[in-house]
């Protein structure tokens, strides 16, 4: 189905490897690999939100379709109006959804509301906040040509491209569809994720806990992350420690899913059978990745589906979702851009601890006395800790090998953007 990244071949060399791959490798590796969207579907404009056009959109109208006021005020001819200004004579008054009526003669002026056809013959507006009336006149300023006038097709021209396929529709972008008379747009059926935890002794929140059980955390956050993403979450729940189970929970996720994700069972240990279940049925490669917290990430397929196999500490689980993860989907559900864009802030803090890894620290943003941010760490960075991530709004980056001072530029990336 695919190459395999660490040369050689086959899990058992991946995973004894030593092997650290840099984390853009592994990514550039999963988008070279992403299978093709799935199925166009039309969409009602209602139902869009979050769905990735499959195909270009193109205006079928000018926009705006006749020129119109940007103001309440009044509307006239330019050329009317003596230097200076001075008075014309009123001659109506154009409501938005009103006809614009008859042209303008000489020396008139009319009423008008925003959003209100200007008249045939007029081109200007003026608010009426600098107007004065009289009876049957109105005193305007002094006014330049085109003041305050939507032109017919400024914002868009019909035949234009409105948006290209693998645009995700945000808002704005089912605001300006309707605004262009667009009822249903060309999209994506969403993608259907399969997702399972894996591990003993995981047990649901609610439930009492044994001696050596923990609550399953990865479960709830990864499917927050998962439809925040704008996927379908078919939620498979815990696989247990045992390869028959394992076998037959993923053959069952992989028979009605597109994409496989799992949380644990990914490390060396004699109890995770996950590997072993992976291998029965398809093809894995053990990635050993570059990146703190999440070393332990695993690629590979199950029955033809692709499956990545996140760690089972929650922060690990969190970071590596949002890092690896996240663009594999996105380019699996059609989307043209995936990578996140980084900021680059000040460091509010030192960091003298070289780590052979890329490391992603939960962080946030804290104004000084003049309103200027700079990044600012919480102090427990263990990869089993979910607090710091609460507290976070964001993950500063370190690159491998490296230091970071006090006002050094470091990449910043915000929760915002990246689970949505």
């Amino acid at each position: 189905m695919r190459d395999t990244l660490v040369s050689g071949g086959g899990c058992a060399h991946a995973c004894d490897s030593g092997v650290l791959v840099p984390v853009d490798e592994a990514i550039r590796h999963l988008l070279d690999q992403a299978p093709p969207p799935p199925a166009m579907q039309q969409v009602a404009l209602g139902q869009a939100l979050g769905r990735v056009l499959a195909r270009d959109v193109i205006c079928p109208m000018n926009l705006p379709a006749w020129d119109n006021s940007a103001m309440d005020g009044y509307a006239l001819r330019a050329a009317d109006l003596p230097d200076g200004g001075g008075y014309l004579a009123l001659a109506g008054r154009i409501a938005a959804g009103d006809e614009p009526g008859m042209p303008l003669r000489e020396g008139q002026a009319v009423r008008i509301f925003t959003g209100a056809p200007l008249p045939p013959g007029a081109d200007t507006v003026v608010p009426q906040e600098s107007c004065r009336v009289e009876e049957a006149r109105v005193w305007l300023p002094s006014v330049r040509r085109g003041d305050h006038v939507r032109k017919e097709g400024e914002e868009l021209r019909q035949g234009e491209r409105l948006f290209t396929a693998g645009t995700r529709l945000r808002a704005q972008e089912l605001g300006l569809l309707a605004g262009a008379g667009i009822a249903h747009v060309q999209a994506y059926r969403p993608l259907r994720v399969g997702l399972l935890s894996s591990g003993d002794e995981l047990r649901e929140p609610g439930e009492a806990l044994a001696p050596g059980q923990i609550y399953n955390s990865n479960r709830h956050s990864l499917a927050a992350l998962l439809r925040g993403w704008g996927v379908e979450v078919h939620d498979f729940g815990v696989m247990p420690d045992r390869l028959q189970a394992s076998r037959q929970a993923l053959g069952l996720a992989a028979g009605e899913c597109d994409l496989l994700l799992t949380s644990g069972g990914v490390s060396v240990g004699e109890e995770d059978h996950l590997k072993q279940a992976i291998e029965a049925l398809g093809n894995i490669d053990l990635w050993r990745l570059a990146i703190q917290p999440g070393k332990p990430l695993a690629f590979g397929d199950v029955m033809g589906k692709p499956w990545i196999g996140l760690p089972g500490n929650p922060s690990a689980a969190l970071v590596t979702a949002l890092i690896v993860v996240r663009p594999f989907l996105f380019r699996a559900q059609g989307l043209a851009e995936v990578l996140p864009v980084p900021l680059q802030l000040p460091a509010g803090f030192d960091w003298q601890h070289r780590n052979r890894r890329r490391q992603y620290l939960r962080a946030r943003l804290d104004p000084d006395a003049n309103g200027h941010l700079s990044v600012v760490l919480h102090p427990q960075q263990g990869s089993a800790m979910l607090a710091a991530a609460c507290w976070a709004d964001g993950l500063a980056v370190v690159e491998r090998d490296a230091l970071v001072h006090q006002h050094d530029r470091v990449m910043y990336l915000p929760f915002a953007a990246l689970m949505h």
